[in-house]
């Protein structure tokens, strides 16, 4: 089993340990990119994809941790996009 396909597995069991870290590893191996918009756009990080629309996240703060919502939006758009 790939890195890949251990962090889907992890994902799809909505764990509630998911950091960002681990977010940006598996959206740049499924092809999207991280969207650096300057110092004045906070905490809102845009992840892009060529072929496929915009992932839109706020990058937890002061922790590494993703939100059960933040989980829950993830899940649903890479479902949507038949990549879960």
């Amino acid at each position: 089993m790939s890195r890949r396909d251990k962090l889907l597995k992890r994902l799809k069991g909505r764990p509630k340990d998911f950091t960002w870290n681990e977010l940006g590893r598996l959206l740049r191996m499924l092809g999207y990119s991280q969207v650096k918009r300057g110092k004045s756009s906070g905490s809102r990080r845009r992840f892009v994809h060529p072929s496929l629309p915009t992932i839109s996240l706020h990058q937890p703060h002061p922790g590494n941790t993703l939100k059960a919502y933040q989980v829950d939006q993830l899940v649903e758009a890479l479902r949507k996009e038949g990549l879960l």
